[in-house]
Parts: structure tokens; sequence; C-alpha cells
């Protein structure tokens, strides 16, 4: 008879409604897993998965911004449709590549120092906010394996929603995803997880402001309203749901 030498997840065996109310520890079980087959290099399959919310995240963003009213009265949609769309396309692409690496980069380089290497003083306040986590291939693929809730407005396809409500409300689900995805990958506990990403959000947040509003469209946040995209995204939920 034939042999099993490989070791087969127990999550293979569950049924779909465990799954689905055990989906914390499933998150877990399939981050770690990931995580623990990677080395200084980026998996191919995680290279594609960042080139795929990559692409989609231009699509948002451009989405989002075109239909915010501008500094001038009109809507972005009239600035960008002066514009020719091969060049409105890079300039998204740009924005969001940029973003992408302002959120990144502070994360790895803020993990790789050396609490050794700091003064007294100093070190034991950093370790309370930051921990020590010298390798940033693992720390990148933890945060683009977590932003896969970014693909969730691929629903726009199916269902004709209000894509500013719902963008908003996946941005908050990808960061919480983020906080869990870091705490798993270090074991570092959610405080300094969420430190890490609120570091990183909030340089992305300056880094998107400013080119959004070099070339005259505003912060890119205009008739942003917390309170009104999250009814919004409720209102919409409720109606596919009783569609």
């Amino acid at each position: 008879m034939p042999t099993q030498t490989r070791y087969r997840s127990e999550y293979v065996f569950k049924q779909a409604c465990v799954l689905t109310l055990e989906w914390t520890q499933v998150y877990r079980h399939l981050l770690f897993n990931r995580l623990t087959h990677s080395d200084n290099r980026f998996d191919r399959s995680i290279i594609r998965l960042g080139i795929l919310l990559l692409l989609f995240d231009v699509y948002l963003t451009w989405a989002r911004i075109e239909k915010l009213p501008s500094p001038h009265g009109a809507l972005n949609a009239d600035i960008l449709q002066a514009q020719p769309l091969v060049l409105q396309y890079l300039f998204f692409l740009a924005l969001v590549l940029a973003s992408t690496l302002a959120f990144h980069g502070p994360i790895r380089v803020l993990c790789s120092v050396d609490p050794a290497q700091l003064p007294g003083t100093v070190r034991a306040g950093w370790t309370r906010l930051v921990p020590y986590f010298p390798h940033p291939t693992p720390l990148s693929t933890a945060l683009l394996v977590s932003s896969c809730t970014k693909l969730f407005p691929i629903l726009l396809i199916i269902w004709d929603y209000d894509l500013p409500s719902s963008a908003t409300a996946v941005s908050w689900a990808v960061i919480v995803n983020n906080i869990a995805a870091l705490e798993i990958l270090m074991d570092c506990g959610y405080v300094r997880a969420g430190v890490l990403v609120a570091v990183g959000a909030g340089l992305r947040s300056a880094i998107a402001w400013a080119m959004v509003w070099a070339v005259g469209l505003g912060t890119g946040w205009e008739g942003y309203s917390l309170e009104q995209s999250v009814r919004g995204w409720f209102d919409e939920m409720t109606r596919m749901v009783n569609v």
C-alpha cells in the first residue's frame, strides 16, 4: 500500500461550517505555514500576489479619487479627463507604488533596529513599542498576504455599490489584518504590531496626500466622513444580501 510521506494539515478534514467558526485559527495556520517556508527571497507566488494587489489598488484608488470634488469646485474626473489616459494610469500606478513602499519601508527599518545598540535610557521604551525582527522579507510577505482583503471590491463586477464607502471599509479591514499578521509572525502582541502598522499607514497617507495635492486633485479625502462611509457600506451590504 502507498504510504503518506508528507504532513497534511488538520484543516483539510474540517467541514466548511467549522472552518467559518474557526476562521482566526485557520488564518493563523495558513499564514504561519507560508512564512515558515520563507527565506531571504520572496516566493514567486508572493511576487504574483503583490503585483495583483498593486494593480487592483490602482483601480480602486483611481475610481475613488476621480469621484471626489476638486479644490476648484468641479469633480476630479473633469481634471483627469483633460489628460491622456496613459498618463492618468502612470500617475496612479506611481501613487500606489510609492504608497506601498512608504508603508513597508518604515516597518522593515524599525524592526531591524537592534535594541542592544541603543542607549539604556532609550532601550526600555523602544522595546515596549517596537519588536526586534531583522528579517525584512517575511515582514513584507506577512503584510502582502494579510492585504488580500483589498480584492474584496472585485464584487463590483457582480453588484453595483458605493465604491468610496466600500473602499474605506476594506482599508480598515486590511489594517486589522496587517496587525494580526505581524502579531502572528513576531509574537509581539497586538499593541506593538499596531504601533508598527500605524507608523507605516501614517507615512503612506502623507506620501499619497502630497502626490495627489501636487497635481491639483486636493487631498484625496474631500467630503470624507467615517460615519457616513460606514453607514453607506452597511446599507450596500444589506441591499446586496436582500437581492
